[in-house]
């Protein structure tokens, strides 16, 4: 199955590296996040991917095509297939999707944003959305917390979780899974979205299953995040690490 990612966003909330590079680019433990969310999948056999590009373009394409580039000296670079399409600076994700569509090879396949890790078990994830024979499927995950939680019985604290991430609701977690029946939910114009519009249209028709992960993911929109993500590879207990 080839794998989709999404790296075409401006990422101004991280704006003091996004600046000087695309989201996908900014580096965690010295690989660019992008690299840590492929070599997730090439952990479970995926090795296909196409990164529909977009703001600042150029640095994705030099990182995966420049032999300057210190992806060269990686066991990845004989082993990942990788097609690149500037889909334009501007474009939504809907449109997005739909201009790099020309490149995919099976006919279901991964999707997911270039910005987030977790360690979903990608093997249950595709058990699940085969048995539910929908158009896509998307991990629902748990925010984290940006504040402690607190429980209180007659005014005394009995417990206290430091940011926890398992008392929040349900929120799209990316990972998805989808056939290519999406296709006709999105469209090359460069305003066409993907979260408002095709996936609630999916929705309505009950073509969206939801995938719940009960255990870790973070995204990174912006410097704290940045760091958290880092503290843990620093200390070798980042939960997506499985190579």
């Amino acid at each position: 199955m080839d794998v989709v990612i999404f790296c075409g966003g401006l990422g101004s909330r991280l704006g003091e590296e996004t600046i000087l590079k695309p989201k996908p680019m900014v580096k965690i433990d010295n690989k660019p996040i992008l690299w840590h969310i492929m070599k997730y999948y090439s952990s479970y056999g995926y090795n296909r991917f196409i990164l529909p590009v977009g703001y600042k373009a150029q640095t994705i394409i030099n990182y995966f095509q420049n032999e300057e580039s210190d992806f060269f000296d990686t066991e990845e670079y004989n082993k990942w297939e990788v097609v690149l399409e500037d889909t334009g600076l501007n474009t939504l994700k809907g449109g997005r999707l739909k201009r790099i569509q020309k490149h995919l090879k099976t006919e279901v396949f991964h999707l997911t944003y270039g910005d987030g890790v977790c360690n979903v078990s990608i093997d249950k994830l595709l058990k699940f959305y085969k048995k539910n024979k929908r158009i896509g499927a998307l991990t629902a995950v748990h925010p984290p917390s940006r504040f402690g939680e607190l429980k209180i019985l007659d005014d005394q604290v009995i417990s206290f979780n430091e940011k926890s991430q398992m008392g929040e609701g349900y929120i799209n977690g990316g990972y998805f899974i989808f056939n290519r029946d999406i296709f006709n939910y999105v469209t090359e114009d460069e305003s066409c979205d993907f979260e408002f519009g095709p996936i609630q249209k999916l929705v309505d028709e009950n073509n969206l299953m939801a995938f719940k992960h009960e255990s870790f993911w973070q995204c990174m929109d912006n410097i704290r995040e940045k760091n958290h993500l880092n503290n843990l590879l620093e200390n070798k207990v980042a939960p997506w690490v499985i190579w």
